[in-house]
């Protein structure tokens, strides 16, 4: 009796032993989280996107590991929910990156949030300035007649220049003007022992009137030229008193120092008393550099390559100090020899010679 008893007493104590010894030491499967996006790769202009998610454990939770964007979570307390991410435009010119991080127990993923850089303007003004007009020169072969005219003039019109001012084409079939490789060319050259080259007005019957103006400019070599960026009054009656604004000049046997130049009735080179301003731009004979005036009512300002070249305020002295507050046109040429190009000289064996203009953009206040 006492040995059956026995038995049943190991027997008993044995099965209990497996029972408590069974489910409950086997390894816990891991937690595992399913996503419905593995990276966000948001445009510049941003964007929202809705992560679906799912867990093998009985909640989740996310943060946001990133400034740019911002992130909703719905669904947490069980085991599946989403995450919408709000991404707003990029104003940056650099790509930025970030993440969301998905946690469930001790399991965690990352999703990455990557937006692209926002383009860089295709034009540079100061701030509250709006494109109004540009030419990049990148269609056809001639100047767009709606907007360019040329000036038609022999030699000697002008400060004795030499060369002859013609439309387009010289009598022999040269091109003094011609679009190619989305830039302006005027060459200046000799044919049938005469100087041939182009003067070219940018809406010439109305002008502007204050603004930011730039051009992107590479200037000729030689003794002799005499290239110019300026403008001139659109009611133009009498010179200097309606005034003169020489944005760039150069003359090429002083190569590479451009200069700017205010002309008025107070202020003009026949007297010495010009506003004027020179300075080195290395390279500015053949390659391209960058020529800008800003104009306001008070005050004007010209550059090169952003660098203040010459400034001069509205002293509040009348007209004949500022006639600089009526519409003014966009000349650009290319002179030969006079008074200022050919002070030392001329060299023909430079010739031809070609001023090229990559673009030239007007701004006004929005």
């Amino acid at each position: 009796m006492k040995r059956y008893m026995f038995d049943s007493l190991l027997l008993s104590l044995t099965v209990a032993l497996l029972g408590c010894g069974g489910d409950g030491d086997a390894p816990q499967a891991p937690v595992t989280i399913t996503t419905s996006f593995e990276a966000i790769n948001a445009p510049d202009a941003g964007g929202t996107y809705v992560i679906n998610v799912s867990t093998t454990g009985s909640e989740w939770d996310a943060y946001a590991n990133g400034d740019f964007f911002t992130i909703t979570k719905q669904g947490t307390s069980s085991k599946s929910g989403s995450v919408t991410v709000t991404v707003p435009a990029n104003a940056l010119t650099e790509t930025r990156s970030g993440s969301v991080v998905l946690m469930s127990g001790a399991a965690r993923k990352t999703i990455t949030v990557t937006q692209a850089a926002a383009e860089k303007p295709a034009y540079d003004a100061p701030d509250g300035y709006s494109l109004v007009w540009n030419d990049e020169f990148d269609h056809g072969t001639d100047l767009n007649a709606d907007y360019w005219t040329h000036e038609v003039k022999n030699s000697g019109w002008v400060n004795h220049e030499l060369q002859n001012y013609v439309n387009h084409i010289t009598p022999g079939g040269s091109y003094v003007t011609e679009l190619k490789d989305g830039k302006l060319r005027i060459t200046c050259l000799k044919e049938n022992g005469k100087i041939y080259s182009a003067r070219v007005y940018a809406k010439a019957k109305e002008g502007w009137r204050y603004g930011y103006i730039e051009a992107s400019i590479k200037l000729p070599k030689g003794k002799g030229t005499w290239p110019a960026f300026w403008m001139m009054p659109v009611n133009f009656q009498s010179w200097p008193a309606d005034g003169e604004i020489d944005i760039m000049e150069e003359v090429g046997y002083h190569p590479n120092y451009v200069s700017s130049s205010l002309h008025a009735n107070a202020h003009v080179h026949t007297n010495n008393t010009q506003v004027t301003h020179e300075m080195l731009c290395p390279g500015a004979e053949g390659e391209f550099h960058k020529y800008a005036i800003l104009w306001t009512e008070h005050n004007i300002t010209t550059y090169v390559d952003d660098k203040v070249q010459l400034s001069y305020d509205n002293r509040g002295l009348g007209h004949d100090d500022w006639p600089y507050d009526a519409p003014f046109y966009i000349i650009f040429n290319l002179a030969w020899g006079g008074d200022w190009g050919g002070a030392q000289g001329v060299d023909e064996n430079a010739l031809p010679v070609t001023m090229e203009v990559d673009y030239v953009r007007v701004f006004q206040k929005k």
